[in-house]
């Protein structure tokens, strides 16, 4: 929740999509972050407990609840930053799809998407986001990235240049989108120990299915398990790569 409130600008209206129990709606308003907060859920029951939670902190005032499917109870101009955390990335793509016209006018989006996240990044840049920066988190053993992202006519000349140098490869940009380009250039720490820990487990997984089938069918099938195991492991060994190339041009 701290890292998500950190990469909102401050002085946001804020549009809290998906708000759930409302903590990081009060978090924001609490520390100062942002003025007010638009927290939206389409699900009733989290909902009402966010409504108590704001009023158990006194700041109706400060943040609406409503409920909303993605960003349609928003009014246009109403907020000029998003926030959409702890879903599925097809669905946050929905979200974003469906409510293309508010959020483009908003200055930026905080987003965590938890699955379809190589895709997710592909959909960010093909509808024209750049994005800005980049956090992966280890809580309770599970691996949160997220990001912050803004449309490309908002972006500052020089740090387009930069993003557009960043990306010098077909290669490079399939791996941009599978790991975080941010992340891999930056050597994240967090990262490297996702990447790490994965590498292992997919050699592992390679070696059992170096011994040999009992059927032709289950042969078949265990080679081809055999090359998405390769091309994780592929993957990974050249995500590594690239951050140490990255850490040994900062030394």
């Amino acid at each position: 929740m701290q890292a998500l409130a950190e990469m909102v600008t401050p002085g946001s209206l804020l549009a809290d999509v998906g708000c759930d129990h409302g903590f990081i709606s009060i978090y924001l308003v609490q520390h100062g972050i942002c003025p007010r907060v638009c927290a939206m859920d389409i699900n009733p029951g989290p909902l009402q407990r966010a409504r108590e939670h704001v009023a158990a902190c006194g700041l109706e005032k400060y943040i609406d609840i409503r409920l909303s499917d993605g960003v349609s109870a928003l009014r246009p101009g109403e907020a000029d930053a998003l926030l959409c955390a702890g879903m599925g990335g097809r669905l946050m793509q929905k979200i974003l799809t469906l409510g293309r016209e508010k959020v483009a006018a908003m200055r930026e989006v905080i987003l965590q998407p938890q699955s379809e996240i190589a895709d997710f990044r592909r959909f960010l840049r093909n509808e024209g986001y750049v994005v800005t920066q980049e956090r992966m988190i280890l809580e309770d053993g599970k691996y949160y990235p997220m990001m912050r992202a803004v449309p490309m006519e908002k972006q500052e000349e020089s740090d387009i240049s930069k993003q557009q140098d960043r990306m010098v490869s077909n290669q490079q940009q399939r791996l941009a989108d599978k790991f975080g380009g941010l992340l891999l250039k930056q050597g994240d720490p967090v990262l490297r120990q996702y990447l790490c820990g994965q590498l292992n487990k997919y050699e592992m997984i390679l070696e059992r299915l170096s011994s040999p089938a009992e059927t032709q069918e289950r042969a078949e099938a265990r080679e081809e398990r055999k090359r998405t195991v390769l091309e994780e492991i592929r993957d990974m060994r050249m995500a590594l790569s690239w951050m140490e190339g990255s850490r040994e041009e900062t030394i």
